[in-house]
């Protein structure tokens, strides 16, 4: 297996990933141009930049989603199979994907019951995660009746009950409220800091990016190349209220702002 700098196993590698959309002469469009990075067994690394630079499109092409027009993706050091599950990895969307027919506890559920598992188990580890999801009182509750961040929550749930080591997450918060999404952050920052997965997490917010990741990846304006790379070094467990307040937090803000500043202009300028 690869490794990477700090001496951490690589659990997923990109090399020269590139994607291309449409066909036929004149009609294409590059969206994701050479790039290239890896992510470390039990790091959290968040992707940055403009509308339309390719974020999304990175993700569904490591899930498997959507073909590579070039490069190679590796995960475990085994090539991604466009339309073959992965093993292990998990997939959370940018909006919630519960069945409004099952009640809360039914679609957290879900996955474990294809899976076969024995209904008494299920309901014992649906019940504690639950729990952890502050949902209690809520499990027989059916999705029209629950808030966005309560609906989010669900669809988490239903992803993290399946132990994946891996955790591809797709603008999961976009949709919620500042306060909601404060919410979202501190149990997705107390879930990770107990399961340590490896996750990559794709958003457009930098201050959620900052919150939440070991390291930012900033992509470039259409097609997506990779611009730069910061890390982010503030200690863990982090508070996702108080982090925002720190002099620290500000300082790499500004410096990764006129970063991605850059890109927001060409956008503009093409535009």
């Amino acid at each position: 297996m690869e490794v990477a700098g700090d001496g951490a196993q690589a659990r997923i590698v990109l090399k020269d990933l590139t994607k291309i959309y449409g066909g036929g002469s004149g009609s294409e469009v590059p969206a994701v141009d050479t790039v290239s990075f890896d992510v470390r067994e039990g790091e959290f690394v968040a992707l940055i930049g403009p509308s339309g630079c390719g974020k999304s499109t990175i993700l569904n092409m490591v899930a498997g989603l959507i073909p590579i027009s070039g490069g190679e993706i590796l995960i475990d050091e085994r090539p991604v199979v466009t339309g073959t599950p992965t093993p292990k990895v998990g997939y959370v969307f940018q909006r919630d994907t519960v069945y409004p027919w099952r009640t809360v506890r039914k679609n957290i559920g879900l996955g474990l019951e294809l899976n076969g598992v024995p209904k008494a188990e299920r309901e014992r580890q649906v019940a504690e995660i639950v729990g952890r999801a502050g949902l209690d009182g809520f499990e027989d509750a059916f999705p029209i009746t629950l808030s966005g961040g309560m609906r989010q929550r669900v669809s988490l749930m239903r992803t993290l009950i399946m132990r994946p080591e891996i955790l591809l997450m797709d603008e999961p918060f976009g949709a919620l409220d500042t306060h909601t999404k404060l919410e979202m952050h501190k149990l997705l920052l107390e879930i990770w800091n107990q399961e340590q997965q490896t996750v990559v997490f794709v958003t457009h917010d930098l201050g959620e990016a900052l919150t939440l990741s070991d390291k930012i990846i900033v992509l470039s304006a259409r097609p997506g190349r990779l611009k730069e790379i910061f890390d982010v070094p503030f200690e863990r467990p982090r508070d996702a209220v108080s982090l925002r307040e720190t002099p620290e937090f500000s300082a790499l803000f500004s410096k990764i702002w006129h970063s991605l500043g850059e890109e927001f202009r060409r956008t503009s300028a093409e535009g």
